[in-house]
């Protein structure tokens, strides 16, 4: 293939050590490390050999539309030195049907490579079976090779070495599986998801199970994506929590993820919640992996960072992880999500996004998250954490969402982008509000005088205009669908304020102080 530039990113063909599979060398400038929308990655899974880092991670194969998990292979990332910026991507190392005789196509979720006691490499991946009457047919396999690039094959042809029969009976989905090596040279497998997680002691052939395992305890939140790992005799645990709330120190919204983790003096625990890694990034899902490499240890996960990327079209990223030795266990320091520089915004009549944003509902029902109204961005095919939402069982007539600036502002229109699930009119569900209207704060709320007609037709922006108003406060007064029986929840995805002229954008930072009350 020709040499390009593409996205600030040189693309060049070669061919790996394996000799059976195309590498191409990317220089990327920072986060995520496949940022150009050619190739998405998720659920990496980091791991040393030869010298150089690599990270395995599945392929995020989602329509921009599709609320779907559509993973079909795996891929791996290297770099000799992660400030270089230079990796090289193989974008197809293994395909469950190539590997797994009694696996389904596709479904390549979240695997681990780790290499073996006797040097050659295992990969811990979760597939579907054929032939299974399993409730859930999720099941985890393992594949080996001499090199990490493969050529991979079954390295337990007989089927799984867990499934819900394997080996014995339960109903917890077998994916995520992670993997130690302790120093005195047994083998610990850990797995599971929403809300279950189980480990079970492997002989040192790395796929024979020694008992049925069990149930790991004490992990706050603990929901998905754990990740094993051990550092100055202590036991560390990372994973996806949702221990989701207002007051959460992990997430605000149920669907969005944390990093958090525990320790342990012993693999099978017990285990201590210990705190939050990584709070919670753009996609809703979060997925960890850590490495130490060159004396410097690395937090990996994925976020929905890439061009056209989104909750099931995420890119892996990787980061220092620092500690704090001076308590103990020693703590993970709280990582800070980096990214590739960014061009400027362009000018914008919306300056909603310089805006603390407060509602009638708050603390909001825990599917939905505040931050929604004004971060910016609209979705074809949006989750509950993308919205500002209402629903609860007893849903009140009205509701106000609100804006508050720092100073007064001069605006002259504004836009809302409803969401419904519901037909207009519907007394259940989510449906467009029967009507809405917008009040600004003069010495008390008053309605914006001379407004326009008010749109209320979901899936798109509604705009009002209005002649201009200086104020610090802004809210929308929606109706709520229904009648004395009951009535609907409301959803808005995005809520724009226009100034009259367009400006460079202010985006106020999250961590930032919320502004004063208007009255």
């Amino acid at each position: 293939m020709k040499n390009k530039l593409f996205a600030g990113i040189a693309l060049v063909m070669a061919v790996t050590p394996a000799g059976a599979q195309e590498a191409r060398q990317i220089s990327v400038p920072g986060n995520p490390i496949l940022a150009d929308g050619d190739y998405y990655s998720a659920d990496p899974a980091p791991f040393v050999a030869d010298g150089a880092l690599w990270i395995v991670a599945g392929r995020d194969q989602a329509a921009p539309d599709v609320n779907d998990f559509v993973m079909g292979q795996w891929q791996l990332l290297k770099t000799n030195d992660p400030k270089s910026g230079k990796w090289t991507h193989y974008p197809d190392i293994i395909r469950p049907e190539n590997v797994f005789a009694w696996a389904e196509e596709a479904r390549a979720y979240a695997g681990q490579i780790i290499q073996g006691p006797d040097k050659r490499y295992y990969f811990y991946a979760p597939v579907l079976e054929k032939n299974s009457d399993a409730k859930d047919r999720f099941a985890i396999g393992v594949a080996v090779a001499d090199s990490p690039t493969g050529p991979w094959r079954d390295a337990h042809p007989s089927g799984p070495i867990l499934s819900q029969h394997v080996p014995v009976a339960k109903d917890i989905q077998n994916i995520d599986p992670t993997v130690l090596i302790d120093d005195d040279g047994r083998v610990y497998l850990y797995w599971g998801t929403f809300g279950q997680l189980r480990g079970i002691e492997l002989e040192r052939d790395m796929v024979t199970l020694k008992g049925g395992g069990q149930a790991i305890e004490g992990l706050t939140g603990f929901f998905e994506a754990p990740w094993i790992m051990k550092r100055k005799g202590v036991y560390y645990m990372l994973y996806a929590g949702n221990k989701a709330g207002p007051t959460s120190d992990c997430t605000p919204a149920v669907y969005h993820a944390c990093i958090a983790y525990g320790t342990a003096t012993a693999p099978m625990g017990p285990w201590t919640y210990r705190g939050v890694a990584l709070k919670p990034v753009s996609s809703t899902t979060s997925h960890p992996g850590a490495v130490e490499f060159k004396g410097q240890w690395y937090l990996v996960y994925h976020t929905a960072d890439a061009k056209d990327g989104g909750h099931f079209r995420r890119s892996v990223a990787i980061d220092k992880m620092e500690w704090d030795d001076s308590v103990t266990p020693a703590r993970m320091r709280t990582v800070v999500p980096t990214r590739r520089p960014q061009p400027p915004l362009p000018p914008t009549r919306n300056i909603a996004r310089a805006a603390s944003a407060t509602a009638s509902n708050e603390p909001l029902p825990v599917q939905y998250w505040i931050k929604a109204l004004n971060d910016g961005v609209t979705k074809a095919a949006p989750l509950p954490p993308d919205l500002w939402g209402s629903w609860s069982p007893n849903n009140p007539a009205t509701q106000w969402i609100e804006y508050r600036w720092d100073k007064d502002v001069t605006i002259d229109g504004s836009r809302l982008w409803f969401w419904n699930d519901q037909p207009a009119g519907s007394g259940v569900g989510v449906a467009p509000p029967a009507a809405w209207h917008l009040e600004y704060w003069h010495q008390g709320w008053k309605p914006v005088p001379g407004a326009g007609t008010y749109g209320t037709q979901p899936g798109g922006f509604q705009a009002v205009r209005f002649p201009p108003v200086r104020t610090r406060c802004l809210r929308a007064v929606l109706n709520a669908s229904g009648d004395d029986k009951g009535h609907a929840g409301l959803a808005v995805q995005e809520w724009e304020v226009l100034a009259p002229k367009a400006a460079r954008p202010v985006v106020r930072d999250r961590a930032a102080k919320p502004a004063p009350g208007c009255g």
